[in-house]
């Protein structure tokens, strides 16, 4: 991919003048008007039709070094609903054949980029254009899309199963979020997941299906907030975790974690040790008792330092 001025990032040569070139890709419109060349496979499905995804792109005019436009220079692509948020009708046709990870090159005539219009002043009118992109990743969103847009008593009579898919789908999302450091964001598709799952079951095994899928969202928000710099709010997730699996190594180390960021190093340590005794070998586990040991040790000098100038003070006055 290329940013605006940037340089190329391993996607090989790009032509020129790609008239005759384009002529030999694969011809996805069936008039010509929408070519692939595939530059890099990816793995998977194709997106499907209802996806929303997360992809790179700059787009080309013939003859041109530098994009018109370019999404490269962001750290975090904004996530696009196939659909809605995709103008060009070329490009919705070629992303539909994408796969993850896939980079590929296109060509759209007009009729598929800017028609006979243009773009003024960035586009001419009548502009053939060529766009380069790489499908980071979707999700398919239609099931949360059709959920989300009832109403409350519909949603109170959708099956569980899809119940499940929807929250299982919004957790991806915050996933997404979360790698790319968006934990505001992230912590925000958690909560949607959370709030669907309060459901009454109608059987054990009801209750086992959404206690297995809320305590994954809630695992997630201990964490986000702790990444959020928000321990309070981390432990009380944790805790609620902890309710549904009083065993969970992670509950329990990240109710740990949210402690130790609050200087409780009692109930830090509470916790820590009962993670560790789960998971003797965890790593992660030990290296936080390693740290609340010397956090603790700090604070206990720290203390014992301020109580010797309190009697330094008290013995100067009586002198």
């Amino acid at each position: 991919m290329r940013g605006g001025g940037g340089a190329r990032a391993g996607l090989g040569a790009r032509p020129r003048r790609w008239g005759p070139w384009a002529r030999g890709l694969q011809d996805l419109s069936g008039d010509g008007g929408v070519r692939k060349e595939e530059l890099r496979p990816g793995t998977g499905q194709p997106a499907p039709p209802a996806a929303t995804v997360a992809v790179k792109y700059s787009g080309y005019l013939e003859h041109a070094d530098e994009p018109f436009c370019t999404n490269c220079t962001t750290k975090l692509p904004r996530l696009m609903k196939l659909g809605e948020d995709i103008t060009l009708r070329g490009l919705e046709i070629g992303l539909l054949t994408m796969k993850k990870g896939e980079v590929a090159r296109f060509v759209f005539t007009p009729v598929y980029a800017y028609g006979q219009q243009g773009c003024p002043p960035l586009i001419p009118p009548n502009a053939t254009v060529l766009f380069e992109v790489e499908m980071l990743d979707f999700l398919d969103s239609a099931d949360s899309d059709a959920f989300f847009a009832l109403t409350a008593e519909q949603q109170d009579t959708f099956p569980l199963q899809k119940v499940l898919k929807v929250a299982d789908t919004e957790r991806e999302f915050g996933n997404y979020l979360y790698r790319k450091q968006c934990f505001e964001g992230a912590k925000e598709r958690y909560k949607r997941a959370y709030s669907i799952l309060g459901r009454s079951p109608s059987s054990v095994s009801e209750q086992c299906q959404i206690d297995a899928s809320k305590l994954l969202v809630l695992l997630n928000l201990s964490v986000t907030y702790l990444k959020l710099e928000h321990p309070d709010r981390a432990l009380m997730y944790g805790e609620k975790a902890l309710e549904i699996d009083h065993r969970n190594a992670k509950a329990l180390f990240r109710c740990g974690q949210a402690c130790l960021c609050m200087t409780e190093y009692k109930k830090a340590r509470d916790f820590l040790v009962r993670a560790q005794q789960i998971e003797p070998f965890n790593n992660d586990i030990n290296n936080e008792l390693k740290k609340l040991a010397s956090c603790y040790k700090d604070y206990m000098e720290k203390e014992k330092e301020m109580c010797c100038r309190m009697l330094a003070s008290l013995n100067s006055s009586h002198a």
